[in-house]
């Protein structure tokens, strides 16, 4: 009897540790800071950006992660254009690397996007008169970055040698179109064929219990399905999929070179974008279970016996989707370019692109008889088409014009 006693305490005390492994108050601190005024919106290659990336890496020091950006430093910079003011300059972002090196062959990358709007000349602000306003973006995405900065600190302490190393990225350059990610994808620090797979976290602060998390990347490997479901339960956290590994965040480069991703993501609301998504309004407690939800990931993925298969995610669009458009291309467009039109950067199977013919480094300048000018004409002229319409697009192809038949 006493055994069995001593075993519910035991089993008691476990499940109290393991629903604490998070604790509300960090993520409050870490969001805090983040999300200030002090750091005026993390503009990608501004100085909010670098007092950002350099509390990403003291804390990642601190902890015991070694630098794995470029130079032996934590940081990866990368070149960035973006217009001011209708003024295209050319700047200097970064990212911030760091790695758990448990002397393993293979290695999962933990990601999210520490930057911002800035004082809304940069991205998409959806505040009316936005402009030199500092816009916080503490669920967009401090909750992210926090997320990273405490996994990262959990798995430094918790007295285990896995058999995968942990590489841990602050992404800046999202709100500007993928830029710090594709760079790393691109001119990665490690090589990338000895990554395992990429979990991102982009926006996880506003958890509603009602609504739960929505996962994305599930088409990307089966392990996902197979691991997730128990864990949400262990949480009592309701979930959705989406199916894509397509997606306008970080985990979406590196997909698009074949790795399994799985992204986070408690959805929408009415201050996405806005001056007003503010640090009050996290629900620390909500991202806490969230982060208990990725590290068990984590530490399952560890045990299981064969690496994550990777799998082309069939339907750009399966489950719940943030699309409100009626149709899709299935591409991903290029969002760091500056030309005219959008340029094709990944173009996804059986989808309507793919049956037209177009590829990867295509340059799309109209579709349906419309010019496409920006990245937000193509979506406005998107949102115009019904399922079963067939429009011209017309492209160029290196120096060559073609068009071709799209059918929705």
């Amino acid at each position: 009897m006493q055994k069995i006693v001593l075993f519910i305490l035991l089993s008691i005390t476990s499940l109290g540790a393991s629903a604490q492994n998070f604790q509300p108050e960090f993520i409050r601190k870490h969001i805090g800071f983040l999300a200030s005024d002090d750091l005026e919106g993390r503009g990608t290659a501004s100085l909010g950006e670098i007092k950002a990336a350099n509390y990403i890496a003291d804390f990642f020091k601190t902890t015991g992660l070694k630098p794995a950006g470029t130079n032996g430093s934590f940081f990866q910079p990368f070149e960035v254009t973006f217009a001011v003011d209708g003024t295209a300059h050319q700047l200097i972002g970064r990212n911030v690397v760091g790695f758990l090196d448990n002397g393993a062959a293979k290695t999962i990358v933990v990601g999210a996007h520490y930057d911002h709007l800035g004082k809304g000349y940069q991205g998409s602000s959806l505040s009316p008169d936005s402009k030199n306003k500092i816009h916080n973006g503490a669920d967009d995405n401090a909750s992210g970055t926090t997320g990273v900065l405490e996994l990262a600190k959990y798995f430094i302490e918790n007295d285990v040698k896995e058999k995968h190393n942990y590489l841990f990225i602050a992404f800046s350059g999202e709100e500007l179109g993928l830029i710090g990610s594709k760079h790393f994808t691109e001119k990665p620090t490690i090589p990338l064929n000895t990554i395992s797979c990429m979990i991102n976290m982009d926006m996880i602060g506003r958890l509603d219990d009602n609504k739960g998390v929505i996962v994305s990347g599930w088409g990307t490997s089966k392990v996902w399905g197979k691991l997730i479901p128990g864990l949400a339960r262990s949480q009592s956290m309701k979930y959705t999929v989406d199916s894509s590994g397509v997606g306008a965040s970080d985990h979406t480069s590196f997909y698009l070179k074949n790795i399994p991703v799985v992204q986070f993501f408690t959805g929408g609301h009415g201050d996405y974008h806005k001056i007003s998504d503010d640090a009050e309004k996290i629900n620390v407690d909500g991202e806490a279970r969230i982060l208990n939800i990725i590290a068990g990931l984590l530490q399952k993925l560890d045990q299981e016996p064969t690496e994550p298969e990777f799998l082309t995610a069939g339907n750009a669009h399966a489950g719940v989707t943030t699309s409100n458009f009626k149709v899709t291309l299935g591409v991903m467009p290029d969002y760091s370019y500056t030309g005219k039109g959008v340029k094709i950067d990944g173009v996804s199977k059986a989808r309507p692109a793919e049956k037209a013919g177009i590829l990867v480094g295509d340059i799309i300048t109209r579709l349906g008889g419309e010019t496409i000018g920006t990245i937000y004409d193509y979506m406005e002229i998107l949102g115009k088409h019904e399922k079963g319409q067939q429009v011209d697009a017309e492209l160029l192809r290196g120096k060559e014009t073609k068009t071709v038949k799209v059918t929705f």
